[in-house]
């Protein structure tokens, strides 16, 4: 339920109750009702419908489980002011969405490269009721099949999810990658970097599809795509590319079937809108971009008439209460944490790259060259404080766009670079890149061979690619060379966090976290609600965040 909704719903009681009984009336109540002391004892009671009574200047609070013909208990000659509905954190955004994926929470860990969004963290989400994705890119085809048979095992029974991550590059492995989630039956996967719809991305989507008895068109397997760009996000809301289907059909790979009825649902019925965040980012403002990506989804779903809606989350920016509340009242079916969950205790990095997350400031993030895109001039959003990453990734970017290979770099930045930076020789750094193109993608390799450039490049992006590892492992060699990837949501949540038991990394806990932000929007939301009865709310402390929920949380693993 969004914030319109909730004042829609307190309006409507509202109304019923001035009909049902005069100002000044005193009566018991049979029902359970407690008199609160203050708002904010009134507030956490999400679960019961909250009534503020004004007497002369005084205000009274009383919450209890109402229902229509049932008698309320009014203070003596006092005022019906306002009324907040229920407000609980499992009914935030949209309920479908959570039905659908089999959560009870409409709160996601989104995926984080190199299995920094471990497998442990995945569980953990999964345990807690909430849903977490696996980040498979850099890891071995290997590896990544030991972690989904692990997931599967653990999180029988519950939902949880496997990033797949687009590769031009190597279409290979992202054909790879799909046939395992097929093999085990991953039924659940976060597509990033997306530009147009691939035949492996279309193929995980359709295999499985059936019709059932009701005529509904039913996927067995569902996206969820990240996307920043409204042109992009279009793509994915329409129905699979006919192209691309006939393809996969004329070379077997889906039956005629599958092939027909894949053009009768969206190529992903989640759309997450992905704003600034850490990592690959377009820095977009989630008060622009959001906004235009749900009118798209309305439009699209009034197009095509797909027998469900379409869910939008919001991702990017999520590291408050009050940024979740946000989400929720623009009408956000689900969140998405990232940056937040990476200074977690579950996160698939180091001690100390924890604790300098969470040591930093909103404005301790910038910009520096990304691995995948070094050539291109793209980026990654990554923490400056506490490390040197940043200016080092920068420096070799200008040395690339300077010079037409590695032997012409000038011998006193050579030696900055071998001695200081990388610590080991260009000579030595190409024999690794060599060793490891051979296995993913010799290709790159031949490419060396002919153009100078594009082997310094390789090189280079030994530095960016290890600077990543390096952090994850907490390598004390190159603790200056630590790549973090983090957006402004990790400032804001400390900031939130400080002088609370949040501020100490030790008790970070990803569920616990969520839940948290849940809870601390729903108490906000219903602030909200009762602001826009003319309660002044200004002086109200949120409870939040806390250690143990209420009881209409409890049957939830915290």
């Amino acid at each position: 339920m969004n914030l319109f909704e909730c004042c829609a719903a307190g309006k409507q009681l509202y109304m019923s109750l001035e009909k049902r009984y005069k100002v000044g009336m005193k009566t018991n109540s049979p029902c359970d009702a407690t008199v609160c002391k203050t708002l904010e004892e009134a507030l956490a009671h999400l679960d019961k419908t909250l009534f503020v009574y004004r007497k002369g200047t005084a205000l009274s609070f009383v919450v209890e489980f109402w229902k229509g013909g049932k008698i309320l208990t009014v203070p003596d000659e006092a005022q019906l002011l306002a009324v907040a509905p229920p407000c609980l954190p499992s009914e935030l955004g949209d309920v479908s969405f959570c039905t659908d994926l089999r959560i009870s929470f409409p709160c996601y860990a989104g995926s984080m490269a190199h299995g920094i969004s471990s497998a442990q963290l995945v569980q953990s989400m999964a345990t807690a009721g909430m849903l977490g994705f696996y980040g498979t890119a850099g890891l071995s085809l290997e590896d990544l099949e030991r972690v989904i048979t692990h997931l599967s095992h653990q999180c029988r029974g519950k939902a949880f999810g496997v990033n797949l991550l687009n590769s031009p590059d190597d279409s290979s492995r992202e054909y790879r990658v799909v046939e395992l989630l097929l093999k085990h039956n991953v039924q659940l996967v976060e597509a990033s970097a997306y530009i147009v719809p691939t035949p492996a991305l279309v193929k995980y989507r359709v295999k499985g599809i059936k019709k059932a008895a009701g005529g509904m068109v039913e996927a067995h397997n569902h996206l969820i795509a990240k996307v920043s760009r409204l042109e992009i996000a279009r793509r994915f809301l329409e129905p699979p590319p006919l192209k691309v289907l006939e393809q996969l059909r004329t070379n077997g790979e889906i039956t005629p079937e599958e092939a027909d009825l894949g053009r009768n649902l969206p190529l992903a019925q989640y759309i997450t809108v992905e704003a600034d965040s850490a990592g690959h980012t377009d820095h977009r403002p989630a008060l622009s971009i959001f906004p235009a990506v749900k009118d798209l989804a309305r439009e699209m779903h009034s197009k095509h008439k797909y027998d469900k809606s379409l869910k939008v989350g919001l991702a990017g920016g999520m590291g408050t209460p009050s940024a979740a509340a946000a989400a929720f009242s623009m009408g956000a079916a689900y969140i998405v944490t990232g940056s937040i969950n990476q200074a977690c205790l579950e996160s698939g990095t180091s001690s100390q790259v924890r604790t300098l997350l969470a040591q930093a400031a909103q404005t301790d993030v910038t910009n520096a060259p990304a691995a995948d895109l070094f050539e291109r001039g793209g980026t990654v959003q990554v923490l400056k404080k506490g490390t040197r990453f940043a200016e080092r990734a920068r420096k070799l970017h200008v040395l690339f766009l300077k010079y037409d290979s590695i032997d012409d770099i000038p011998r006193d930045q050579r030696y900055d670079l071998e001695e200081i930076v990388f610590q080991k020789s260009f000579e030595d750094i190409w024999q690794e890149t060599q060793a490891f193109f051979k296995k993913i993608n010799p290709r790159q390799l031949d490419i060396a061979a002919k153009y100078p450039k594009h082997k310094m490049a390789l090189i280079f992006r030994w530095y960016l690619g290890n600077a990543v590892k390096w952090a994850c492992s907490g390598e004390s060699n190159h603790i200056d060379d630590y790549q973090i990837w983090c957006g402004p949501a990790m400032g804001a949540f400390n900031d939130w966090a400080h002088g609370t038991f949040f501020e100490d990394p030790a008790m970070r806990s990803a569920p616990l976290v969520a839940l948290n932000l849940l809870y601390g929007a729903a108490l906000l939301l219903r602030l909200e609600i009762l602001r826009a009865q003319g309660v002044s709310v200004e002086n109200c402390q949120i409870p939040c965040p806390v250690h143990t929920f209420p009881k209409f949380m409890s049957t939830q693993e915290q």
